[in-house]
């Protein structure tokens, strides 16, 4: 089970995962989004970005990777308005504190200043602990200036080092949901235009030195004494509806009901990850003013 910490001063407390649960794997949701999309090979859906020669194209995938002169990014051709988007990757053991390796959706560039996001991202580790993965989702701008995240963390019921494991988000016009292994984590219902990303975005994979707040809000720097940092991705997948696809076009789905949501069984699955490996939840923390998140409100 949980450790429930109780913060003095304070009135809401953080999930801590205890340690024996190291090894614990969700039960089985019951159904395999996964293996309902096409894969596709890099150059069928993505270009670089920037530090092109920080990256190479390895079969159907590529490799990334951040020294000290610069990290890397690729971007897909197309935007998309909804769709299941989804990689295999494998990341970097040892020291990695202060580095992110991030999939993530965004229209940053078409909209600079007033962006949306919806992101997965791997916050580096320093020796002896494990990585913890962050999803987070900014609406028209509450990633720009004066930052409004929406971070749900979790640590993974596997060593996210030694093989490949597939990470997804599922972007519809009423939810959003993170997927591990097929394993829904979170899900993140539209309650309002407000605070709900609506305009096309991107598809995007990059490594990046955020050392000022990555790992244990930028106490570990990055150490360029272990570069290369790598992050691998293979098995891509963006299936849905781009840009340019007719407004009848058909949201995906992640569950067994075309029209969306998740099975009851896969919504035990995600509430037995979050009872055993959540570690922050943004509605949960008192910290935060909750006027701007009022989604925490109506859960």
């Amino acid at each position: 089970m949980a450790t429930i910490i109780f913060l003095p001063f304070f009135l809401s407390f953080i999930f801590l995962p205890s340690s024996t649960n190291a090894g614990y794997w969700p039960p089985s949701p019951g159904y395999y989004p996964s293996t309902k999309f096409r894969s596709m090979s890099f150059y069928q859906g993505f270009r670089n970005l920037w530090g092109p020669n920080h990256q190479s194209v390895d079969n159907n995938g590529i490799n990334i990777w951040l020294d000290r002169t610069s990290g890397s990014g690729f971007k897909s051709v197309k935007p998309f308005r909804s769709g299941y988007f989804g990689a295999s990757i494998k990341l970097q053991p040892g020291y990695t504190a202060g580095v992110i390796t991030a999939f993530y959706l965004s229209n940053n560039e078409a909209h600079p200043g007033f962006h949306d996001e919806v992101d997965i991202e791997f916050l580096g580790t320093t020796f002896g602990k494990p990585y913890t993965l962050q999803t987070n989702v900014y609406i028209r701008g509450s990633g720009d200036g004066k930052i409004i995240g929406r971070e749900m963390k979790f640590h993974l019921w596997f060593d996210p080092t030694k093989e490949f494991h597939h990470y997804a988000i599922l972007w519809s016009p009423r939810e959003i949901i993170f997927l591990v292994d097929d394993v829904p984590i979170r899900r993140y219902a539209r309650k309002s235009v407000a605070t709900f990303p609506l305009r096309p975005m991107w598809l995007y994979g990059s490594i990046w030195d955020a050392s000022s707040w990555a790992t244990e809000d930028g106490k570990y720097k990055a150490d360029y004494r272990y570069q290369p940092f790598f992050g691998k991705f293979t098995n891509f997948k963006a299936s849905g509806c781009t840009a340019y696809s007719s407004r009848w076009c058909r949201p995906a789905s992640v569950s067994p009901y075309r029209s969306g949501g998740l099975s009851r069984q896969q919504r035990q699955a995600m509430n037995w990850v979050r009872s055993h490996y959540l570690v922050y939840d943004y509605c949960r923390d008192s910290k935060r003013d909750h006027s701007l998140t009022p989604e925490c409100w109506r859960r």
